[in-house]
């Protein structure tokens, strides 16, 4: 009898031997952060980083205009000096030049590092990654690069850093996919053990625990969305769940609804999109009860596209540009509520109430899948014509969306990979924001600045929904080509129950980063940022 697999790695097919002796949720342990008294001149260390900004240095005079290097010696005076009189380097946020002192300090390395402009530091943050992210980014990335193990941080100036953003750079930084390489890179997540600030930090061990939950998070996010179709099953994000419940049960409760319950439930919008594949579609409900939350706590419904592969269905994904090699990432809104969800359980907001909800399942092909023309019917009573079966992720996500509802969730965000509209409209870098009040709306896009994530606001052009109807059911799955994005968010509004605040983020475009590591886990710091404000 072969060995019993790890958590996460028992799928319904095609999941090779080699993998299922891997635990494929291990994470690396973070670097231990402390902060220290030490005078710069007396850190000792592999590297130390000067965090500096763009004002800080006279190009004309040829000197530094803050007190940066006292106590150094003059040799490194003059390398700092020869660095910054690099026309090249402006000190933007993120950018960084390197040298060895050769014993002439007790750091053996120190590298400069960009913050930009000391204006733009110091104003609160709306659009992007922060220059303290890119900061700890550029730390993760070159101590990964030279194989450092010991990191000092100076900030000079009245400007303290903001140390959370700092560590997520340096946790979630320089990001290489290799748990499915045969030969894994030395390093690869990383050979930081330490890092040291110099100087004080209030609440630093606080702060850096919430930053080390987070990162899990988005790390969790990353490892479903990068796995392979043949790992990442439904019954994967299954597992997931349960390695959650399983680490926090003091805050989780997981249920997992199977075919014959989902039927029970008349899910029928869902279960049709699962019916063509061999694996077992996995109708997963984490719920999550903060410290101290009541009935009266307010509940919010996470609702994550969970389709672990999608063919298209008899409209296949088919030609130049139909992306079929890629449609792993299809599950990213299950990824990101997952990853929130894990995060959640490591900061533990107190008065809150949060569902996890993902309708995972395949959207495959046989002789019982689901066709064009067919008439299915959701689980609110609402038959839905379907007319594209490759616009499955909707059917999906409806029943999902009204089974919130039946949870009590006054506040209901869906979060999916759903339209290639919303890539064209945005490109790769934004998420598409639907909203039905302004205030959710509002509260969503502040809570995706915190960390970063961009998202864009979009019309629900009621005048559209004219292009949903069917002369044969209550609505179609799909409009006509322009405006895609938008009759998709119509389509999912159709389901929300009334008196309920709903929203809807298109992560088409930003789940994937081929040129800086592939999976993103986008939507993570959104989701657990808004759970956050609404407890805390």
């Amino acid at each position: 009898m072969a060995a019993a697999s790890p958590l996460g790695n028992v799928v319904s097919k095609g999941v090779n031997a080699e993998f299922a002796s891997v635990d494929l949720f291990s994470m690396p342990d973070p670097p231990a952060m402390s902060c220290v008294a030490t005078e710069a001149t007396a850190w000792k260390g592999d590297v130390l980083f000067v965090a500096l900004t763009e004002d800080v240095y006279d190009a004309d005079a040829k000197k530094m205009k803050v007190p940066t290097l006292e106590g150094f010696s003059p040799s490194v005076h003059a390398a700092v000096l020869d660095l910054l009189g690099d026309e090249e380097f402006k000190l933007k946020p993120g950018s960084s030049k390197m040298f060895n002192t050769c014993g002439s300090s007790a750091a053996k390395n120190i590298c400069l590092v960009g913050l930009g402009t000391k204006e733009d530091l110091e104003k609160e943050k709306k659009w992007g990654k922060s220059a303290w992210q890119n900061l700890g980014s550029t730390m993760k990335s070159v101590s990964k690069s030279n194989k450092f193990k010991t990191a000092g941080l100076l900030v000079p100036g009245s400007t303290p850093p903001t140390i959370q953003d700092v560590c997520n750079g340096l946790l979630l930084g320089a990001y290489e996919s290799t748990r499915f390489k045969s030969k894994q890179k030395s390093g690869s997540t990383g050979t930081l053990t330490s890092v040291e600030i110099l100087g004080t930090v209030d609440d630093l061990d606080a702060k850096v625990a919430d930053a080390v939950a987070l990162a899990k998070g988005i790390t969790t996010a990353r490892y479903l969305v990068e796995a392979p179709p043949n790992v990442a099953s439904p019954k994967h994000l299954a597992d997931c769940a349960a390695l959650i419940a399983k680490t926090f049960p003091d805050v989780f409760e997981l249920k997992v609804l199977g075919r014959k319950e989902c039927e029970d439930l008349g899910m029928g919008c869902y279960l049709a999109v699962g019916q063509a594949a061999d694996t077992q579609s996995q109708f997963i409900h984490l719920k999550y009860k903060g410290p101290g939350s009541t009935e009266s706590s307010p509940k919010i419904g996470y609702v994550g596209k969970g389709v672990t592969f999608d063919s298209g269905g008899y409209n296949l994904k088919a030609g130049a540009g139909s992306m079929i090699e890629m449609m792993k990432f299809d599950m990213g809104g299950s990824g990101a509520v997952l990853g929130s969800a894990m995060a959640l359980g490591g900061i533990k907001p107190k008065n809150v109430e949060v569902h996890f909800i993902v309708a995972a399942c395949e959207n495959m092909i046989n002789g019982h899948g689901l066709r064009p023309g067919d008439v299915i019917t959701a689980s609110n009573g609402k038959t839905v014509e379907v007319n594209n079966t490759d616009a499955e992720g909707r059917l999906t996500l409806c029943d999902a969306i009204i089974y919130a509802g039946n949870q009590g969730c006054s506040t209901i965000v869906d979060i999916a990979t759903l339209t290639g509209a919303c890539m064209v409209a945005l490109g790769m870098n934004i998420g598409g924001l639907y909203a039905n009040t302004d205030e959710l709306a509002n509260e969503l896009s502040s809570s995706g600045a915190v960390h970063g994530e961009k998202l864009w606001r979009m019309p629900l052009e009621d005048d559209y929904l004219e292009l949903l109807k069917s002369p044969v059911a209550d609505m179609k799955n799909t409009g006509i080509r322009w405006g895609g994005s938008i009759t998709a968010a119509l389509y999912l509004k159709e389901f929300v129950p009334e008196n309920t605040s709903w929203a809807h983020i298109d992560m088409a475009g930003p789940v994937w980063d081929e040129k800086n590591g592939g999976a993103t886990g986008f939507g993570v710091s959104t989701l657990t940022q808004f759970a956050v404000s609404k407890g805390n």
